[in-house]
């Protein structure tokens, strides 16, 4: 009863210690997060890692009030931290656009935009809508210079739905729509056209699924809540998902809805200068009043430019890495496909030898949990990391490896190259398409 009389006669200071001591806790793991932020911009900046190389936050310090509703709503994790009560963006080249930031901003303090104020970034010009320069002819997803499968699906959407209000029924051709690519924003836009009846054509040079069929089996995939047509909104649990869980909803949808599609078909031309467009594919000629392309990046991969790289064993993507065993394995790219095709082929019941090749002298756009596993299996000895590294030339046996200046060529069965991927800008501006280059700029509202 004493102590409890105490607290009762004392009930005040009791609360202004009991506040006193909530609120230095807060200071401190504040003052622990901004020292972890500020150590994590230091060293992005000394790994040349500074600037972002996509879509990515721009956040105005007048308006921001330091309440970190952005730092937590990174799915990417540790991308966004408040450093003096602002937020600030810490893992520049590990931004990915997700755009969650910007939505949980109250203060309306963060926009999205290309490039920096220093470093420009080329990208298509296209309205809010996905038109480009050229009217009727849309650019989605990649090819766009925006990924993920929400927002992919998003912008197939939108440019389905804008092209569709801004029909001629007056005029004739084969085809309302002809969409190239067959991807999450193709199949998004395709899915639309056939919603709203329209004649449409959907056609991929490879297979159904666009980049996604193309992941490696069991790839975990980040895949926030989408709203899909004749679907609705769809969220997988955990907002991940393995490339089969995607793929069979993809196919299970496409059989429900019975989207007609082309598997096979190459896009070849379209000429711009006379409406409908007069589009070649390598299954004959057509005209259409609309064409979408969604052709993402994968069918540009970045090469490195180096003799032997034209060799069969050479590779872009890795689909079933149990094939690969005990073969001597190169792997070129510090980002996260780097990462994740080198983790896969170094599994230990593979027995493969396996060297990743990193450019720079620490990951680029590579998350901690890859990075971690990475140090996990060369701790272990299933995996080699090289830093300044670069090939210099390929031989039918061998790969010549430049490290710090020095030479090495130890034997060699194949090489995956995952150095990103180019936007296929000639082709663009070939057809009439204007690129611009963006120095800190969102999306245009042309």
């Amino acid at each position: 009863m004493g102590i409890i009389r105490y607290l009762l006669d004392h009930f005040v200071w009791v609360c202004l210690a009991i506040t006193a001591l909530f609120v230095g806790r807060q200071i401190q793991m504040r003052n622990a997060q901004q020292a972890l932020g500020k150590k994590m911009l230091k060293k992005a900046i000394e790994s040349n890692n500074g600037e972002p190389v996509t879509l990515h936050p721009l956040i105005d310090p007048a308006l921001c009030i330091g309440c970190g509703a952005c730092t937590t709503a990174c799915p990417e994790g540790d991308i966004l931290k408040l450093i003096n009560h602002k937020a600030v963006l810490v893992s520049p080249t590990k931004c990915v656009g997700h755009g969650e930031c910007e939505r949980a901003c109250p203060m309306d303090a963060i926009s999205l935009v290309f490039g920096t104020k220093t470093r420009g970034m080329d990208i298509p010009r296209v309205t809010t809508n996905y038109e480009s320069n050229i009217p009727g002819l849309y650019l989605t997803g990649e090819i766009g210079g925006m990924g993920l499968i929400r927002n992919a699906v998003r912008q197939g959407r939108a440019a389905a739905e804008h092209a569709i209000a801004k029909l001629n029924p007056g005029v004739k051709a084969d085809y309302d729509a002809i969409v190239v690519g067959l991807g999450p924003a193709g199949f998004s836009a395709a899915l639309k056209f056939h919603e709203k009846k329209m004649s449409y054509r959907a056609i991929d040079q490879n297979s159904f699924g666009g980049t996604i069929a193309n992941f490696p089996r069991q790839k975990l995939v980040m895949s926030h809540p989408f709203d899909l047509p004749m679907v609705g909104p769809t969220k997988f649990k955990g907002n991940t998902a393995s490339k089969e869980q995607i793929m069979d909803f993809w196919r299970s949808t496409r059989s429900q809805t019975g989207l007609k599609i082309y598997e096979g078909e190459r896009f070849e031309s379209v000429d711009t200068g006379q409406t409908p467009f007069k589009i070649k594919t390598s299954a004959g000629e057509f005209t259409a009043h609309k064409l979408v392309l969604a052709v993402g990046v994968r069918g540009s991969p970045r090469r490195l430019g180096v003799p032997g790289e034209d060799s069969a064993k050479v590779t872009y993507n890795l689909i079933d890495p149990e094939q690969y065993r005990g073969q001597n394995i190169v792997v070129v790219g510090g980002g996260n496909a780097g990462a994740e095709v080198a983790q896969m082929l170094a599994k230990k019941g593979l027995q493969n030898k396996v060297k990743l090749l990193v450019r720079g002298k620490a990951f680029d756009r590579c998350n901690d949990d890859n990075q971690a596993r990475l140090q996990a299996l060369k701790a272990k000895g299933q995996l080699e990391i090289l830093f300044n590294s670069s090939i210099e030339s390929i031989t039918p046996k061998t790969v010549v490896i430049v490290q710090d200046g020095a030479k090495s060529e130890p034997p060699n069965d194949f090489v995956f190259v995952l150095a990103g991927a180019e936007l296929p800008h000639k082709f663009l501006m070939s057809i009439g398409v204007k690129i611009d280059k963006k120095f800190e700029e969102g999306l245009s509202r042309a």
